[in-house]
């Protein structure tokens, strides 16, 4: 348009120029050969200037066709990537459905791992206790050495300087501690149960009892899940700062991690956990919950910082 206008005017100009010339009246008598030559050059000009605003409405009629078609594709395109990250977008949740999906069939296999171990433990136990009680029983038995002076043993009278009871097997401490492993099994068969108070309580038992033990992160982890499921992420965030805080070098600190994460997003705290969810993948970059803590990130329109160099 602007091109036109740049044409027009000048061209218009000249126009109104040859009008002016031509419609000068010049009497009969002054008429001479350079007015009328002057009057032929017009007239040429005057066709020039048509056939030249012709040409340029043509072309510019071209251009516009070639500006629409060109808005067209780009309007066609613009659909096309909008659709494609659309596309994107459903692929990504469905991956990450199937990560969290992946993960929790691996801790259940890993638990299920654990028991068939701690069964294989009291296994041989038990058959290390019937080989003892066998050779117990083919032992020759002792014969019981005489009594002095010849006098019998009288078995009728009391022990001297005792009570008239004999003293029997005694009861064991009302707080002994109760066997590690079978408590934490037992604690992880009520959780794939569904029974978390029970398995809350012997988790529990486990951590007061044996603090210091790895098994004890392991259950401080379970605690932040039950807590998980049962909606309450607060106290599932404190369970979860436990195991990375106590137990850093437990294998179950990438998945407390991920969840600690999970739970602050759960709780509207979108910076930390999005915190979190960076820092498990720079602490833990080839774990399958750092592997989902992308995918999150991914779908929640986060960058993500590559991990810094060691």
């Amino acid at each position: 348009m602007k091109i036109a206008k740049a044409f027009r005017t000048p061209l218009a100009a000249c126009v109104m120029y040859a009008l002016v010339v031509t419609s000068v009246p010049v009497p009969a008598h002054a008429a001479s050969k350079e007015i009328i030559e002057l009057q032929t050059q017009v007239q040429q000009l005057m066709d020039m200037v048509q056939r030249l605003q012709s040409t340029v409405d043509t072309r510019m009629g071209v251009m516009q066709h070639l500006v629409e078609q060109t808005a067209d594709n780009a309007n066609q395109m613009n659909s096309t990537i909008n659709a494609l990250q659309l596309k994107i977008n459903a692929q990504t949740e469905a991956t990450g459905g199937k990560l969290d999906t992946v993960s929790g069939q691996v801790q259940s296999l890993n638990d299920s791992v654990d028991e068939l171990k701690s069964r294989i433990a009291k296994l041989d136990k038990s058959l290390a206790d019937m080989q003892a009680q066998l050779q117990t029983m083919q032992a020759p038995p002792q014969s019981a050495a005489p009594a002095p002076n010849g006098q019998g043993t009288d078995q009728g009278a009391p022990p001297q300087g005792g009570g008239g009871m004999a003293a029997g097997p005694s009861a064991p401490p009302a707080n002994a501690a109760p066997p590690l492993k079978d408590t934490y099994q037992s604690g992880v068969r009520d959780y794939n149960a569904a029974h978390y108070d029970v398995a809350a309580s012997e988790f529990q038992d486990v951590l007061h009892y044996y603090p210091m033990d790895d098994l004890a992160g392991n259950a401080q982890f379970y605690l932040g899940e039950i807590a998980y499921r049962q909606l309450n992420f607060s106290d599932a965030v404190k369970s979860y700062n436990a195991v990375l805080e106590g137990f850093p070098g437990s294998p179950k600190a990438p998945a407390a991690q991920l969840r600690k994460g999970l739970a602050l997003l759960q709780l509207n705290k979108r910076d930390a956990g999005v915190h979190e969810l960076r820092t498990l993948i720079q602490r833990h970059p080839q774990t399958p919950e750092a592997a989902q803590a992308r995918t999150k990130l991914n779908s929640m329109g986060v960058r993500i910082v590559a991990p810094a160099a060691r």
